[in-house]
């Protein structure tokens, strides 16, 4: 498959925070309704082609802000060398210390440590030893899974937010301003030119387009830490009158006035 090209048209809707009314949500339906999915480990070809299996781990993950950081050292602090293909790696430099896991970026920007060119956390495809029984992949996330959490609550927010991106807008109306909230989807493009570096890309490649579910639904979690329970029932009750539109048009074969994303549709979904 193939990966569709940017700047096309969106449905958008836009409802007022029920638990704060100077504060407005503007949320992509194109996108929110969509049927990507992570495909990591099943088809993701990562976002550089010398490195297929680090998917998009490569550089490491940039933390939002100090709570980040200590939400993440918490998170690692609960890993073990069975788990975690760098646990030694990562122990402190002095006795008492904190997990060697941070690093700074070319702007002095905090950030997870690469190791042997990809995220510390990163388990190694392939990887083996001496009483590791890891899985490749994020050692965060199974850490998750392994303590019946969810990965939101393991993961830098970077990480389990992507492909969805929250962004922040202000509008004035007449002498009021308002603050609102967007969601939609963290496309190459969003990236500015370092996702013209990208050698593959997922959210735009038809590959990951093959959910079971649209991603309101397949990405509740995240949606709800973004935007709080009482603003996501409000899309989702949206995002579900629109699919049941949807499916209604389409088994009468009626018009179909709704833009559906362009990768999802390629993709037979």
């Amino acid at each position: 498959m193939s990966e569709i090209k940017p700047g096309f048209a969106r449905d958008w809707v836009e409802f007022t925070d029920p638990s704060d009314a100077e504060e407005i949500f503007k949320c992509d339906l194109t996108w929110l309704t969509s049927y990507w999915t992570c495909i990591y480990g099943d088809g993701c070809q990562g976002v550089f082609k010398d490195r297929p299996n680090d998917g998009c781990c490569t550089e490491g993950a940039m933390y939002s802000d100090k709570a980040d950081e200590e939400r993440v050292l918490k998170a690692a602090e609960m890993l073990t060398p069975d788990m975690w293909q760098f646990y030694q790696e990562a122990r402190p430099k002095k006795p008492g210390g904190k997990l060697h896991i941070t690093d700074l970026d070319e702007d002095k920007e905090r950030k997870t440590r690469t190791v042997d060119n990809s995220c510390i956390f990163l388990n190694r495809k392939g990887y083996s030893a001496p009483g590791f029984t890891g899985s490749f992949g994020c050692a965060l996330h199974h850490l998750a899974i392994k303590k019946n959490l969810h990965f939101v609550d393991t993961k830098p927010d970077v990480c389990w937010q992507l492909p969805i991106r929250r962004s922040f807008e202000t509008r004035e109306v007449g002498e009021r301003e308002y603050s609102v909230t967007v969601i939609g989807e963290y496309e190459r493009l969003g990236w500015g030119d370092g996702g013209e570096d990208f050698d593959w890309y997922c959210t735009s490649n038809t590959d990951a387009h093959i959910g079971n579910q649209p991603v309101y639904l397949s990405n509740k979690a995240e949606l709800e830490k973004l935007m709080g329970a009482a603003a996501y029932k409000i899309l989702a009750d949206i995002c579900d009158q629109r699919m049941e539109g949807i499916r209604a048009a389409n088994s009468r074969s009626l018009p179909l006035f709704v833009i559906q994303h362009p990768a999802s549709l390629a993709a037979g979904k």
